[in-house]
């Protein structure tokens, strides 16, 4: 798998088309669409996840897993991830690697198969999307955070990808169980950080609450469009 110092290479390139992207230079250093005419989310990309169920249907408004270097003031204290409405964002990029106990690294640009055990690296703090069986501050359902050090953290970080096909597509909707507890990443829009729950001064104020929990319904679909897609 990628140790530590190759991580730190691999993000730093990404930063930087990431850092690109968001300054409208291009949409996306995206791949050709393979033979099929498919288009794959791969190894080694950098993806903005979007929360399906609190975007409006037009675009207009988006919610994207978010992570910030600031730290839960409850439960496990580990670092926040919640869904940010800012599409222009860095704190929205996420890498994609394999998951924590493989016995190899995965090709940069290889579609990632459905089925497939991965974990999210956050591209700004470099740590993993992690979940355990910790109530979320809000719905006290499951809670989700940052995890790691350099990338590098523990079973806890490893998701299942769920959808459709051989292989994960851009635009197709898609599900992460979390292995570990077997429950599914999610959020919803009615359950908000906002004066009456987080205070006036809040950190994450009208960020949605990033969960887990049993169910496999809207709360829990995701896309991915915007991104560094890399292909091989």
């Amino acid at each position: 798998m990628y140790r530590a110092n190759n991580t730190n290479v691999i993000l730093s390139c990404l930063l930087v088309a990431a850092v690109s992207l968001l300054m409208g230079r291009n949409q996306g250093v995206s791949a050709a669409s393979d033979e099929d005419g498919s288009s794959p989310v791969t190894y080694g990309s950098a993806v903005k996840l979007t929360h399906i169920e609190s975007s409006s249907k037009d675009g207009s408004k988006d919610y994207f897993l978010n992570s910030e270097p600031k730290n839960l003031g409850s439960g496990s204290g580990q670092q926040i991830v919640t869904m940010l409405s800012d599409k222009t964002a860095s704190s929205t990029f996420w890498l994609i690697r394999e998951g924590n106990d493989a016995k190899y690294a995965e090709e940069p640009g290889t579609p990632v198969p459905c089925g497939s055990i991965i974990r999210l690296t956050h591209l700004d703090t470099n740590r993993n999307l992690h979940s355990h069986d910790v109530p979320s501050a809000l719905s006290r359902q499951q809670e989700v955070t940052g995890f790691g050090d350099e990338g590098n953290g523990d079973r806890g970080d490893n998701f299942k990808v769920i959808c459709s096909g051989k292989s994960w597509q851009r635009g197709e909707k898609v599900r992460f169980l979390h292995e570990d507890t077997q429950k599914y990443l999610g959020a919803s829009s009615s359950v908000k950080f906002d004066e009456r729950n987080c205070g006036n001064r809040c950190p994450i104020l009208h960020h949605l609450e990033a969960f887990a929990r049993k169910n496999q319904d809207i709360y829990s679909e995701f896309k991915v469009d915007l991104g560094v897609h890399l292909s091989r």
